[in-house]
C-alpha cells in the first residue's frame, strides 16, 4: 500500500522558481510530496496567510535563494516540520539555532552549486599556466603582431606547480578535476593533516610555503573571521614573479588594496570571480589593469546549470520520503567552518 506523500512547500524568491524548478523538476517534486504546482504556492515570507496555511502542515520546506530565516517564530507555525532542503549553496542564512535544537534534518545544494565553480576554476588554472591572460594583452597592444614563439620559455602546463588554498568541497572538487593533468597540486588547509593531503594526491603545504612555491594559486577557503584578508600585502608579497592567483570563493579573503598594488606593478596576475566589495567601486583600478581578469561573480550555477540545482534537491526529497538518508546532509558542527 502506497504511503500518503507529506505535504511540502517551496519558499524562496519566485523569480528563481522556473530556472530551479522547471515543469518537469515539478512534475517529480509533485510526486514524491504533497505540494502546490499549478501553480506553485511560493513561501517569499512566512508572514503571507496563504503561506502560513501551507506551514501549518508542511512537513518538509524546499528552499532557495531568498528563502526568510527558518527562526523559533517560523518553526512554531510550522510544527510538523521534520526537515529543510536547500536548492543552493550554504544554509546559514536561513538554518537558525532554533532548527538544530528542533531537531530538523538539513540538506544543502552547496555540493552541486560548487561543480561549475570548480570547473570554472579548472579552465582558469590551465589558461593561467598557458600564459592566456598575458598573451591576450599582448596580442592586443601588439594589435595581432604577437608570435607564439615571443612569449617565452615560461609558459605551459607540464609540471606546473598549482596551490589550492582549502580542501573545501569545491577545492577537493578542483583537485580532482586536476587530477589527469601532468601538474604538481600543493594544498593548504589547517583542518587536513599530511596523510590526508597524501590521500588526496597533493603535496601538503604551509600557507606560506605554498604562496612562495606556486606558480599559480587558487582560493577555496571559508569566509569566516580567521580567512578575513589571509591574503594580505605580506603573503602577497610572497607569490613569485609571473604568478596567477585565481579567486573564486570570496573577495574578503585578500586584502584589495594590496592586491591591486601588486597587479598594478605587473609582478602577478589576478583572476576574480569575487572582489571586496562587490560589486568594485566605478573607480576602482582592477577594473582596468591589463593583468586583472574579471568576471561578475558568474562561476557559480547560472543558466541551465540551475536546473541541477533542482534535480539534486529533488533527489534528496526522493531519499527523505523512501527512509534513505540525505546524500548533501548538514550537520551543525559543520558550519562554523563553512563559507
Amino acid at each position: 500500500m502506497a504511503h500518503a506523500r507529506p505535504p511540502a512547500l517551496l519558499a524562496l524568491h519566485r523569480r528563481h522558481v522556473p530556472e530551479v524548478f522547471p515543469p518537469d523538476v515539478l512534475a517529480r517534486l509533485a510526486g514524491l510530496v504533497d505540494i502546490d504546482v499549478d501553480p506553485p504556492l511560493v513561501a517569499e515570507r512566512f508572514d503571507d496567510p496563504a503561506v502560513r496555511e501551507a506551514l501549518a502542515r508542511a512537513e518538509v520546506l524546499i528552499t532557495g535563494w531568498g528563502c526568510p530565516p527558518v527562526d523559533a517564530s517560523v518553526l512554531a507555525a510550522a510544527p510538523r516540520l521534520r526537515a529543510v532542503v536547500h536548492s543552493a549553496g550554504t544554509v546559514k542564512s536561513l538554518v537558525t539555532e532554533a532548527c538544530w535544537e528542533r531537531g530538523i534534518a538539513v540538506s544543502s545544494g552547496a555540493d552541486t552549486n560548487g561543480v561549475p565553480v570548480a570547473e570554472f576554476t579548472l579552465a582558469a588554472v590551465l589558461f593561467a599556466g598557458k600564459g592566456v591572460f598575458a598573451a591576450r594583452e599582448r596580442l592586443r597592444a601588439e594589435r595581432g603582431a604577437t608570435s607564439p614563439y615571443d612569449l617565452g620559455n615560461g609558459i605551459g602546463n607540464f609540471r606546473r606547480r598549482v596551490g589550492i588554498i582549502g580542501a573545501s568541497r569545491i577545492g577537493r572538487r578542483v583537485i580532482e578535476l586536476l587530477r589527469p593533468f601532468d601538474l604538481e597540486v600543493w594544498l593548504s588547509d589547517p583542518y587536513v593533516d599530511e596523510a590526508s593531503a597524501r590521500s588526496l594526491g597533493v603535496r601538503p603545504a604551509g600557507l606560506d610555503e605554498l604562496l612562495s612555491g606556486c606558480d599559480v594559486v587558487s582560493l577555496h577557503a571559508p569566509a569566516i573571521p580567521e580567512t578575513y584578508r589571509m591574503l594580505d600585502r605580506a603573503r602577497l608579497g610572497l607569490l613569485p614573479d609571473g604568478a596567477v592567483l585565481i579567486n573564486t570563493a570570496r573577495g574578503a579573503l585578500i586584502d584589495t588594496a594590496a592586491l591591486t598594488d601588486e597587479v598594478a606593478s605587473g609582478r602577478i596576475t589576478a583572476v576574480l570571480d569575487v572582489t571586496d566589495p562587490e560589486p568594485l567601486p566605478p573607480d576602482s583600478p582592477l577594473l582596468d589593469l591589463p593583468g586583472a581578469f574579471l568576471t561578475p561573480h558568474l562561476a557559480g550555477s547560472l543558466g541551465n546549470e540551475l536546473q541541477r540545482l533542482g534535480s539534486a534537491a529533488a533527489d534528496e526529497v526522493e531519499r527523505l520520503v523512501t527512509g534513505v538518508p540525505f546524500a548533501r546532509a548538514v550537520h551543525r558542527e559543520e558550519l562554523a567552518h563553512s563559507g
